[in-house]
C-alpha cells in the first residue's frame, strides 16, 4: 500500500480507539489520586452572602474544600481584548475570579470545590454545602440587557461597540442603488458537546516546586502561558501540560477555564493529585456555548443585480465572562463576510453584550460561519429581488480567475481559486436543470421540495502564532516528529507521517507523531481555525527539508565525495543520498544510523533538525447544493441530496478530509434543524440541561454526500494546502437553511427549522 501525499490511507490512530485501547484523561489512575467535586449555583444572577463548608469538611473521606477566600492571592482567566470600540476606547473586561465570592454571574457557575477520596464522596460533601444567595434579576438573553449589569462597569451590559469597513462609502453606494435588500436573522446558541467532556488532574512536586496538569486540550502550550502567569504567578517553566488522546474539542478546549487551575492549587493544598472529571449535564451548564448573535444584513445592487455595497449590524451574546477569544468570534471572524464576490464597499458594527448565560467560546468555524451565513441568505434574497436564478446572481458576481490575487474588504488577499468553475461542477454534478422534475415528484407523494445552494469561503489559519517542529531519529530507526499542535480527531498522526514518509523516503511504519506535552520543548498555537496541516504540516516539510540539506553534507563525508556534489532522491519509496555521477549512494535511514554511531565532527547531533513555519491565512473555498422534502402534515425535513465541490488546497489524504467534511455538515445540520439553547426568561435557568431536551443529530439525519475537490493550491505554504476542518459546517447552513425555504415557499426560516416550526410555516401558508 502507498502511503505518501494523495492517498487515502486509513487513520493509524483509529486501531486504539475502535478497539477500546485509546488513552484517555479519565484512563489516568495515579498514584494517591483524590478526587474533587464542585458546588454550582442554581441561579443566574445573585449576591453570595456566606458560604458554609463546614458540614461537608466533616464528611468521610473529605480531604477539605475550596471556596473563593482560599483562591484570593490567584489572578483571573486572561482575555484577548485586540478589538476597540468605535470611538478607539478599550472594551468593557469580565475577570474571571477562580470562585467568585461578591456573586455568581450565571447558572451552573462553580462556587466551591470538594477534594475528597472518591468521587461519590465529593459529590456527597458537595450536597452539604450551604451557601446563602440574595437573587438578582438577570439578563437571559440579548432581549433582556437591560436587566441589572452583569458588571458594574458595563452599563446597558455592553461590553463593546466596534466597527470596521467604510462607512461612507457603504452609505453612498446603498443611495446609488437600483434595488436594496435586507434580511434579519438568528445565529441560534448551540453546546459544541465533544464526546469526551472536559476534566483535568493536577499534580503538584513539592521537590521540584512544579506542578503538572493533565488535561484534554486542543494545545497543552495555548492554556500553559494564560495559567502559569496570569492565575498562578509562576514562570511557565515551572508548569508542564500533558494532553492524553482527546475525544472531540471543536473549539471548546481551546482555552484554559477555572477548573483546570483549581486543581492545581488543591494538589498543593492537600498534597494528592486532584482529579475532576465533568458530567454531561454539568457540561451543559458550564461548559462554553457558541454562536448567539441576531443581525441584519442589507445589499444594495445595480440595475444588473451586481453588488454594490454590503452593511451589517448585529448583537453578539458573549455570555457573563469573555473566553480569551471572547471578543475576537463576533468581530475578527467577520473577515471573510461578503465571501468570493465582488463588493466594492462593506461596512459592519457589532455590539457585544454581556448576559446571565455561560461564556460563549469558540466553535467550529467561530465567527465565519456567521459571516458567510448573512453574505449567503442575502444572495438568496436579491435573487428573488430581481426575479433571477440563485445560481445566476452567484455567477454575476464571484470573482474571476484572472482578477486574483484580490483583497477583501478587511485586507486579506484571496491568492487562488476557481469560483466561478467550482459553482459551476456542484450544480452539474446536483443536476441542478433537473430540479423542477423532481419537485413534481415530491408533490405527487404529498410533499414540497427545495433547493438551495450557497457558495463558502473562509480564512483558515494564519498568525500571529509561529508554529513549529522537529524531527529526531532514534537508533532503533524510528523517526519522532514533535508538534505543537494537538489532534482532536482530526488523525493528525497519520497525515503527518504521510508528508514525512514522502518528504524523507522513510517507512511510514516508523515515523511517530509526538504531541501533547510541553516538555516536548515544542510550543505553538495549537488546533484550532482548520490551521494544523497549513502551519504544522508546513513546519513539517520544512524541516524534513533541513534534514535534506544536513544530509547532503554529511552523506558527503560518508560517501567520501570529493568535493563532488551530492543529490537526495526518493527512490520506490525509499530516500536515497547518491554522489553525482556516481554509484556510491546511501539510504537515508542508513545514514541516519551512521552518524548515531559515528559522530562525525560537525554533525553530533545527527540527522536532526527543526523549523518553523509562519502561515497567513489560507482560503479554502466551495460550493454546497442542498435538496430538502418536507411533509407539510408533520413538519419533517429529510435532505434528499446533498452536494458539495471543495476548493481546499491539496489533498494530503482524501480519506480523512472527506471525514472533516463530513463532520462538519452533520455538525451544520445540527444547528441548522435541531439545536438550540433555550434559558428561561424569568429566572435565567438552562432549560435545555441534558440530551432529552437538547437534540443532537443522528446518523438518520445524515443525508450521503457527494464530494468531489478542486484542487487549486495556494501559494503561501510550502504545502499548496488550505483549511478544511471547518468548510462543512460554514458551507452548509444556508445551504440547508436556503432549501428549507424554499420548499416553505418563503423568503427565510430561521435556525434551528424544527419540526415544529416547518409545520407550523406550513400551516400558515397552506391556509
Amino acid at each position: 500500500m502507498k502511503f505518501g501525499i494523495g492517498q487515502p490511507v486509513r487513520r493509524r490512530e483509529d486501531i486504539r480507539f475502535v478497539t477500546g485501547t485509546g488513552h484517555y484523561l479519565d484512563d489516568l489512575k495515579l498514584l494517591s489520586q483524590v478526587h474533587a467535586a464542585f458546588v454550582r449555583s442554581p441561579h443566574a444572577h445573585a449576591r453570595i452572602l456566606s458560604v458554609d463548608a463546614s458540614a461537608a469538611e466533616s464528611a468521610p473521606g473529605v480531604l477539605g474544600v475550596l471556596t473563593a477566600k482560599d483562591v484570593e492571592g490567584a489572578g483571573s482567566i486572561p482575555v484577548r481584548s485586540l478589538v476597540k470600540n468605535r470611538d478607539g476606547s478599550d472594551i468593557k473586561q469580565s475577570p474571571k475570579a477562580l470562585l467568585p465570592g461578591d456573586k455568581v454571574r450565571f447558572t451552573g457557575e462553580a462556587v466551591a470545590m470538594v477534594v475528597a477520596e472518591t468521587v461519590a464522596q465529593a459529590k456527597d460533601a458537595a450536597e452539604l454545602v450551604l451557601v446563602e444567595y440574595e437573587p438578582m434579576a438577570a439578563a437571559a438573553s440579548l432581549e433582556q440587557v437591560d436587566a441589572p449589569p452583569v458588571w458594574d462597569d458595563a452599563p446597558g451590559n455592553l461590553c463593546f461597540d466596534w466597527e470596521a469597513g467604510d462607512d461612507a462609502a457603504t452609505a453612498a453606494a446603498f443611495a446609488a442603488a437600483t434595488k436594496v435588500v435586507s434580511v434579519e436573522l438568528v445565529q441560534n446558541r448551540i453546546v459544541p458537546n465533544p464526546m469526551e467532556t472536559r476534566g483535568a488532574i493536577g499534580v503538584y512536586d513539592q521537590t521540584a516546586d512544579r506542578y503538572t496538569l493533565y488535561t484534554s486540550t486542543q494545545g497543552g502550550s495555548m492554556i500553559r502561558g494564560p495559567i502559569a502567569g496570569a492565575v498562578l504567578k509562576i514562570p511557565s517553566d515551572k508548569l508542564r501540560v500533558v494532553t492524553p488522546d482527546v475525544g472531540g474539542g471543536f473549539g471548546l478546549k481551546a482555552s484554559a477555564v477555572v477548573e483546570q487551575s483549581l486543581v492545581l492549587v488543591a494538589a498543593k493544598k492537600f498534597g494528592h493529585p486532584v482529579k475532576w472529571i465533568s458530567e454531561r449535564m454539568e457540561a451543559f451548564l458550564a461548559d462554553g456555548h457558541s454562536r448567539d448573535v441576531k443581525m441584519k444584513g442589507e445589499l444594495a445592487l445595480d440595475r444588473d443585480a451586481r453588488i454594490l455595497g454590503l452593511r451589517l449590524s448585529s448583537r453578539a451574546n458573549l455570555g457573563a465572562y469573555m473566553t480569551h477569544v471572547g471578543p475576537l468570534i463576533p468581530t475578527a471572524g467577520l473577515r471573510v463576510m461578503g465571501g468570493v464576490y465582488r463588493v466594492p464597499a462593506t461596512y459592519a458594527n457589532v455590539r457585544g453584550y454581556f448576559t446571565n448565560t455561560t461564556t460563549v467560546t469558540s466553535y467550529r468555524g467561530a465567527g465565519r460561519p456567521e459571516a458567510i451565513y448573512v453574505t449567503e441568505r442575502l444572495m438568496d434574497i436579491a435573487a428573488a429581488a430581481f426575479g433571477i436564478d440563485r445560481l445566476e446572481i452567484r455567477r454575476r458576481n464571484l470573482i474571476e480567475k484572472h482578477e486574483l490575487p484580490r483583497k477583501n474588504w478587511r485586507g486579506l488577499t484571496v491568492d487562488s481559486g476557481d469560483f466561478i468553475g467550482v459553482l459551476e461542477e456542484t450544480a452539474k454534478r446536483a443536476d441542478w436543470a433537473g430540479f423542477e422534475a423532481r419537485r413534481k415528484q415530491s408533490r405527487a407523494r404529498g410533499l414540497l421540495r427545495g433547493i438551495g445552494v450557497s457558495y463558502y469561503m473562509e480564512a483558515s489559519g494564519g498568525p500571529p502564532v509561529v508554529e513549529p517542529s522537529q524531527i529526531h531519529f532514534k537508533d532503533d530507526g524510528t523517526v519522532e516528529v514533535f508538534v505543537a499542535t494537538q489532534s482532536n480527531g482530526q488523525g493528525h498522526e497519520t497525515v503527518f507521517a504521510q508528508l514525512v514518509a514522502e518528504r524523507l523516503g522513510v517507512p511510514y511504519e516508523t515515523v511517530i507523531i509526538k504531541q501533547g506535552d510541553t516538555d516536548h520543548g515544542v510550543a505553538g498555537g495549537g488546533t484550532v481555525g482548520s490551521r494544523s496541516v497549513q502551519t504544522a504540516g508546513s513546519a513539517i516539510a520544512l524541516a524534513a527539508d533541513a534534514v535534506i540539506t544536513k544530509g547532503k553534507l554529511a552523506a558527503g563525508q560518508v560517501l567520501q565525495a570529493g568535493g563532488e556534489p551530492v543529490e537526495f532522491a526518493v527512490e520506490d519509496g525509499v530516500g536515497v543520498f547518491r554522489v553525482k555521477n556516481s554509484k556510491r549512494a546511501i539510504s537515508m535511514v542508513e545514514l541516519a544510523r551512521t552518524l548515531k554511531r559515528e559522530r562525525l565532527p560537525g554533525f553530533e547531533g545527527g540527522l536532526d533538525d527543526k523549523a518553523a513555519f509562519d502561515s497567513p491565512p489560507t482560503f479554502p473555498n466551495g460550493c454546497h447544493i442542498c435538496e430538502v422534502e418536507v411533509d407539510p402534515e408533520t413538519g419533517q425535513v429529510k435532505l434528499a441530496r446533498y452536494t458539495i465541490a471543495d476548493d481546499v488546497g491539496r489533498v494530503i489524504n482524501p480519506l480523512i478530509v472527506d471525514g472533516q467534511i463530513h463532520g462538519g455538515v452533520a455538525q451544520g445540520i445540527g444547528q441548522a434543524m435541531l439545536e438550540n439553547v433555550v434559558y428561561a426568561e424569568d429566572s435565567g435557568q438552562l432549560a435545555t440541561a441534558t440530551f432529552v431536551d437538547y437534540v443532537m443529530p443522528r446518523a438518520e439525519d445524515m443525508p450521503k454526500l457527494d464530494i468531489s475537490y478542486a484542487e487549486i493550491p495556494c501559494l503561501t505554504n510550502p504545502l499548496g494546502v488550505k483549511g478544511a476542518g471547518e468548510a462543512g459546517t460554514i458551507g452548509s447552513l444556508p445551504a440547508i437553511v436556503g432549501a428549507i425555504s424554499h420548499a416553505l415557499g418563503v423568503a427565510h426560516i430561521d435556525m434551528p427549522a424544527t419540526s415544529e416550526k416547518v409545520w407550523r410555516l406550513a400551516r400558515t401558508i397552506k391556509q
